[in-house]
């Protein structure tokens, strides 16, 4: 089962994921897109070991908040000690399965609505990712700029390193075919977007679109 896989190998992760070499850019990409002030709160759904937490909270200080959502005790185990490790004052975890998140839980651990919510290689691991996203932005300002980082197989001359992807993959149990990026394309306003390696990763940032107001 996927869940149990992304937990029992949470004390490996970092060095199984092949984060340094494939996968950070797409984090580094998107923060820098979103480009976090000091200050704001960012909520980063599906956190796992906490490999966002250091340039967010170098982005924000000490008076902003970045809260770190898991369902799984053991990642956010790792990444609190990642956080204590390296002073990230700025941290804050909280222990969640992000298809049943409360939005009001979020709040409050941020102190406010978020005014960024990122989700990176998370959404496709998920049983509901569509309700994840929701809940997410259910605890996020009508105006919030939003990003999601996922994997589908690579193409062109890539797509002969798609059996590598696949592996990769399903260390975590993500599904290839998932493209959560495409919610945002649906919904956020100022859409920009990233294909890196190979088209491998797909990066998404946007703004939420504040309601329409209502015509008397």
């Amino acid at each position: 089962m996927a869940r149990e896989r992304y937990s029992s190998g949470a004390r490996l992760y970092d060095a199984l994921s092949a984060d340094w070499p494939v996968y950070r850019v797409g984090r580094t990409t998107a923060i820098e897109l979103l480009a976090p002030r000091p200050g704001e709160r960012v909520l980063d759904l599906g956190c796992g070991t906490g490999l966002n937490h250091a340039p967010l909270d170098a982005a924000i200080g000490r008076d902003g908040r970045v809260l770190g959502v898991d369902r799984s005790p053991q990642m956010l185990a790792v990444a609190r000690r990642r956080a204590e490790r390296r002073g990230l004052a700025s941290v804050r975890l909280l222990e969640a399965d992000a298809t049943a998140l409360d939005p009001e839980a979020v709040r409050t651990a941020l102190g406010g609505p978020a005014d960024v919510v990122l989700a990176t290689y998370t959404l496709s691991i998920m049983s509901d990712p569509a309700e994840a996203w929701r809940r997410a932005l259910a605890a996020a300002r009508p105006s919030a700029r939003v990003a999601i980082v996922d994997m589908q197989e690579p193409h062109g001359p890539a797509r002969l390193l798609a059996p590598l992807a696949r592996a990769f993959a399903g260390f975590g149990g993500a599904d290839l075919t998932v493209r959560p990026w495409r919610m945002i394309e649906q919904e956020a306003a100022e859409l920009r977007g990233r294909s890196l390696r190979g088209g491998h990763i797909q990066v998404r940032v946007g703004r939420l679109a504040p309601p329409e107001p209502e015509v008397p």
